[in-house]
């Protein structure tokens, strides 16, 4: 017997058979760092076997008879101690390499099964309340619009409904959106700055109106909330927020249940508007006839802020509001 780098390589005689009819051969074994060869003493090959898949017929007896594993029919027979045992040992590391690479191939699969388990529970809520949303009637958007705005009552107070003001708004409706369906309504507290709600309606706050030294401004920030309406559907964006059991129940009854809507209300309430993309509210700016002073850099960021876009504007040409109306609008929560 011939021993190799340390039982890289092994050699020596044995006894093989091909199948039960068959007549037994002397043959030399050569076992490999992932396989064995079985050869005629002229060296010429007969037949290969792997080595993780051999196994022993006869553990703890001499001669030592292995087979391939799963076919007992084709076996071989070897008779050397000191290469039986070398053997056993290339085994024993092959079958402990094996069971490592088993045990990372396991806990890939486990760790690859719950990224797709996590990824499903991160998506499908979202894909649920889009699929929901697209399926919904502009009567039933409108119907949780409504919905909504009654429940924002408990939190900012009802609208504000100077008729003074009411008249100013409506004039500030039809100054930017002209016929389109949008309506807008001041709310006197707790929203940051604006909102939207399915169906249509533009929330302001009206420390908002406040604030604005001119209709010029306020009229960007609307503009910037009806570019945020457009961007993404609100009720699938509310209905994520009211969570699966809400869709659900809207899925099968047809109504959203108490909790949800409070819960969708809170978040129309409490979350800031974010920037929008500088060179379409620039656009929106220019389509209502009002614009950017030649001074205004806006163009180093893609994402101004609204207030920046704002403080650039110049005077529309045919005016956003007239002072009377601008008074009244400011005045719309104090009557």
């Amino acid at each position: 017997m011939t021993v190799l780098a340390k039982y890289q390589r092994l050699e020596a005689e044995g006894i093989w058979r091909r199948s039960p009819g068959e007549q037994r051969r002397d043959v030399i074994v050569s076992v490999g760092k992932t396989t064995i060869t079985i050869s005629t003493p002229t060296e010429i090959t007969l037949t290969h076997w792997s080595l993780p898949a051999m196994e022993r017929m006869n553990p703890g007896h001499m001669p030592a008879l292995y087979c391939p594993e799963g076919d007992a029919s084709e076996t071989l027979e070897l008779a050397e101690d000191a290469f039986v045992e070398a053997v056993e040992r290339v085994l024993e590391s092959v079958r402990r390499r094996q069971g490592r690479s088993g045990r990372v191939r396991r806990f890939f699969a486990i760790g690859l099964l719950i990224a797709v388990l996590g990824g499903a529970a991160l998506w499908l809520p979202g894909a649920i309340a889009r699929h929901t949303a697209s399926l919904l009637p502009d009567v039933a958007r409108a119907s949780i619009g409504t919905s909504l705005l009654s429940e924002m009552d408990r939190m900012t107070g009802p609208p504000c409904d100077a008729p003074s003001g009411i008249r100013a708004l409506e004039h500030l409706q039809d100054r930017l959106f002209g016929v389109r369906a949008v309506r807008l309504v001041v709310l006197p507290s707790t929203l940051p700055e604006s909102a939207h709600l399915p169906g249509g309606t533009i929330l302001l706050a009206h420390k908002l109106l406040k604030e604005m030294e001119t209709p010029e401004i306020l009229a960007v920030h609307v503009l910037a909330e009806d570019i945020r309406r457009g961007y993404s559907d609100p009720v699938a964006r509310l209905l994520h927020v009211a969570g699966i059991k809400a869709v659900l129940v809207l899925l099968t009854q047809g109504t959203v249940p108490d909790e949800a809507v409070a819960r969708m209300a809170e978040h129309v309430v409490t979350t800031v508007p974010s920037p929008v993309p500088t060179d379409v509210l620039k656009d929106r700016v220019t389509a209502v006839g009002m614009t950017i002073r030649d001074s205004a850099n806006l163009d180093d960021a893609p994402d101004q802020s609204t207030a920046t876009v704002a403080a650039a504007v110049a005077p529309a040409t045919l005016p956003i509001l007239d002072d009377g109306h601008w008074i009244a609008l400011q005045g719309i929560c104090e009557e």
